[in-house]
């Protein structure tokens, strides 16, 4: 069984990660790996006690598991557990020693900067002045794990021209996927 190729995108709210993620998946002919952070927030609420934030990233886990059973040869992900551990890091103020024990496994990471208007849907939380602290937390955390990411930022469309002209170098070094 060939692993799927995994493209991670990362970054705090309402930064356009969820509508590039499907955009990707369609340009590529890739599978997409939806947060399950927000299924979580929308069928359990917002009280991200640590309990919560470690069943995330199992949910999150099974969730990919059960995605590469189905053999796709692109998987591009809506967060992982990078995301779930700065979430940690922004509610407790500290890293989990369980969450940072998950590897980071992704063959590509989009950073996307919090340059475009925050919107308020119900469920995010980090608006404002902590949108900035977010986002450090979030390079922080990629740091510390080694992963050095591809900056998404700008308009919508420079967000996807840079995200597929990154992927597209990515994959001139692996094995071809039909598109």
């Amino acid at each position: 069984m060939t692993r799927s190729v995994r493209i991670v995108l990362t970054g705090v709210e309402t930064t356009g990660k969820t509508t590039l993620s499907k955009e990707l998946a369609a340009h590529f002919g890739g599978a997409v790996l939806p947060e399950y952070g927000r299924t979580w927030a929308e069928t359990r609420g917002t009280d991200f006690t640590m309990a919560a934030l470690r069943a995330i990233a199992d949910g999150h886990l099974a969730m990919r598991a059960a995605l590469e059973a189905t053999q796709p040869a692109l998987i591009i992900e809506d967060t992982d557990i990078v995301m779930t551990s700065a979430w940690a890091i922004m509610l407790h103020g500290k890293r989990d020693p369980i969450l940072s024990a998950i590897p980071a496994s992704g063959d590509l990471y989009l950073l996307f900067r919090p340059d475009i208007p925050w919107i308020d849907d119900g469920t995010r939380m980090f608006g404002g002045d902590m949108r900035t602290r977010f986002h450090t937390v979030v390079k922080e955390e990629l740091a510390i794990r080694r992963i050095m990411p591809v900056i998404i930022e700008g308009d919508r469309a420079q967000r996807r021209a840079t995200a597929i002209a990154a992927i597209d170098a990515m994959l001139a070094d692996q094995k071809p996927i039909s598109r």
